[in-house]
């Protein structure tokens, strides 16, 4: 199985996170599971790692909390969307925290049916980048050629290798 790294970061102070945060984990994990029954058939497993922010980070950048990446790039790269920020609870403080923007809807706490999508662009992205390189580099099907690998030819008919 190929792994799909999915990064999840969030401020915890005195080991509670603000509401926001925890139902954006909730409906992480229930995208996650979801994901995870949907991409195995295609051998690619979400693999979820969270992360604490100390609020002396927080406080340096509060845009980090409540931030995902899917497959290495932020879920708004993968959404067209866009960060905000709005005023948070508790645990945060007096401090705006990350919402995300999308399609005219802003969220507070990123739904299940966002990530879903997210993740699902991530794997088609997997899926076209492992084909383009099962493409790139063949053996050659003569038994005289021996097993190097090679690329079409404009001399190929058919536009295989080695012809």
């Amino acid at each position: 199985m190929k792994a799909m790294p999915i990064l999840w970061k969030r401020l915890v102070k005195g080991g509670e996170t603000c509401t926001r945060c925890g139902d954006t984990g909730r409906e992480l994990k229930a995208a996650v599971a979801k994901l995870a029954t949907a991409l195995q058939p295609l051998g690619i497993e979400p693999v979820l790692e969270t992360q604490e922010i100390d609020e002396a980070a927080f406080k340096t950048n509060t845009s980090e909390s409540n931030r995902v990446w899917i497959a290495g790039k932020p879920i708004e790269e993968w959404l067209g969307g866009d960060v905000g920020m709005s005023r948070c609870c508790s645990v945060c403080g007096d401090s705006d925290c990350r919402t995300l923007q999308v399609g005219g809807n802003t969220y507070e706490t990123i739904p299940e049916e966002q990530f879903i999508k997210a993740g699902l662009m991530a794997a088609s992205q997997m899926i076209s980048s492992a084909s383009s390189m099962d493409r790139g580099a063949r053996s050659c099907p003569s038994s005289t050629a021996g097993t190097e690998p090679c690329s079409p030819t404009p001399e190929s008919s058919k536009g295989g290798c080695c012809g």
